[in-house]
């Protein structure tokens, strides 16, 4: 046995918020409210998905859709948060920034800013419970109007003293074009939060060229399609901009075939810094230490390169320095701990 990545301290900087659900949970909540779930969300397995076409990713997103109506009132929204954050702790987490858009809960908590008072509550009181450090990033829709995200980008401005760190644009990143947004990112980063937009998952190298060049992007969500370009890939590495590379999202969405196509030894030896991240644990059936299992076993990474994986997860966050110093003297306290395939 080789050191255990559950005890590896690490940062989780890609985590969406209905998608880090407990299955148990979704069932417990939709018997309550009477919602009825399709097999693929009650069968016990993780749903077989393929997101490469427009019908998979409609699926996908109807599926969310499902989950998410099963979060109605606040007690709702701090179990969903305090039960991530156990999920986390269990994995060795000791920071998580989680992804959130706001809009979809609005309508069930009584508007857009008392759902981001609940939503922060909860955050506030898991972290308090369970000693695990979260902050927020609010994320727009890419598939809704760009005045949506601006309207978004100043309410994460507005929030930035309660715990919200960074503003993110996700779902599909085919449809519209990244500069559309560029107006919601500028009043985000001139409001002292981080850009984080989803890009390079379901379009190739382009869509991350496209975040850093019109969204000022310091992190890319998944971005493992800038493999794709060389060039590319020299950039992120001189920027240091992390990508939150999710390897059994992707496999799961069907971007690669196999764990072992995810192109993480490329994006490591090229120096660009990566978070490792579940995405969706409840649609894709694992959580984050299971990632760093992943890239052990199919990508052939010592304990030594795993160690440097979590340290560049601390860095790409929004970690206050004292945090981050605790977390990378647990890291370098890990790898120096015994080696069990050596005993």
């Amino acid at each position: 046995m080789a050191r255990d990545v559950h005890l590896l301290p690490k940062a989780h900087l890609h985590l969406h918020f209905t998608g880090s659900m407990r299955p148990a949970t979704l069932l417990e909540l939709a018997d309550k409210y009477g919602v009825h779930l399709p097999e693929a969300l009650s069968g016990g397995e993780p749903p077989k998905l393929r997101a490469t076409d427009e019908r998979g990713w409609f699926r996908f997103q109807r599926l969310y859709d499902i989950a998410r109506s099963c979060l109605r009132d606040a007690d709702d929204i701090r179990r969903l948060v305090r039960e991530a954050a156990q999920e986390d702790v269990r994995d060795g987490a000791q920071w998580l920034e989680i992804q959130v858009d706001p809009t979809s809960y609005a309508p069930r908590l009584g508007g857009l800013i008392p759902a981001m008072e609940v939503i922060l509550d909860a955050v506030e009181s898991a972290s308090a419970d369970t000693g695990l450090g979260i902050r927020v990033l609010v994320a727009a829709n890419r598939m809704k109007h760009p005045l949506e995200a601006r309207t978004l980008a100043r309410l994460a401005v507005r929030y930035a003293d309660r715990g919200v760190v960074g503003f993110g644009l996700s779902n599909d990143e085919r449809r519209g074009f990244a500069r559309d947004f560029d107006r919601a990112f500028a009043i985000a980063r001139e409001g002292g939060l981080l850009a984080a937009p989803h890009g390079g998952e379901l379009s190739g190298a382009s869509s991350v060229r496209d975040c850093l060049d019109d969204l000022g992007a310091a992190r890319v969500g998944h971005g493992v399609r800038a493999a794709e370009d060389p060039r590319l890939l020299a950039k992120l590495a001189e920027r240091q901009v992390t990508c939150e590379v999710c390897p059994s999202s992707n496999v799961a969405l069907g971007v690669y075939e196999k764990p072992e196509d995810v192109p993480l030894r490329t994006l490591y030896d090229a120096g660009v810094p990566m978070a490792l991240g579940a995405d969706d644990p409840l649609l894709f059936g694992s959580r984050l230490a299971a990632q760093y299992e992943l890239v052990r076993e199919h990508h052939g990474f010592t304990d030594a390169e795993l160690a440097e994986l979590a340290r560049q997860s601390v860095r790409g966050s929004a970690a206050p320095e004292e945090v981050r110093q605790r977390m990378l003297t647990g890291i370098d306290d890990w790898l120096a701990g015994p080696d069990y395939s050596r005993e």
